[in-house]
């Protein structure tokens, strides 16, 4: 992709905080004011009481990304939805446009991808709180990625991998 020109100052990807939950209507209404806008989203099976149902879920929440210019801010932040920029160093952070695409390319691969906010690091004792393995104590080994980790597990003595979600897994 190559950046674009407009007034003499190219456009360049914004990451962009959106008020909770509002992400598809926020996409929508920068969309219709032509703004370039990329949300990723996944599908996800829900359950509720009564039903189980596949969803679109944004893959990260509360963010969406805009290609803009910089005299373009102002139209996005008075987007119904939006709730400011993100900031590194005192400047709106920007994204190379190669992290945009890469990010295209993996939610249109079959990945199953989760986003967390944990850095789980070999060599932590973890408990996991969720699942089949539910209550057993180990040490992450290594992780391979997201879903992927290779545990020692305290209670057989054995390390396996294990294949479960980073959202089942706590620091002890």
């Amino acid at each position: 992709m190559m950046d674009l020109k407009a007034g003499g100052t190219s456009k360049r990807w914004y990451p962009v905080y959106t008020h909770p939950r509002a992400e598809k209507k926020a996409c929508e209404a920068l969309a219709g004011k032509k703004i370039e806008v990329y949300l990723p989203l996944h599908r996800q099976l829900k359950q509720w009481s009564d039903r189980k149902k596949w969803v679109e879920e944004p893959l990260i929440k509360s963010y969406l990304f805009v290609n803009i210019a910089p005299h373009e801010q102002g139209d996005v932040l008075m987007t119904k939805g939006i709730s400011r920029f993100l900031y590194f160093s005192g400047k709106p952070a920007t994204m190379p446009t190669s992290q945009i695409t890469e990010l295209k390319l993996l939610m249109a691969g079959p990945y199953e991808l989760e986003v967390t906010e944990e850095n789980l690091q070999p060599g932590e004792k973890i408990k996991v709180k969720a699942g089949a393995l539910k209550g057993m104590t180990g040490e992450i080994i290594s992780h391979r990625s997201q879903k992927q980790f290779v545990l020692r597990l305290e209670s057989i003595g054995q390390s396996i991998i294990v294949h479960t979600l980073a959202s089942y897994i706590q620091r002890i």
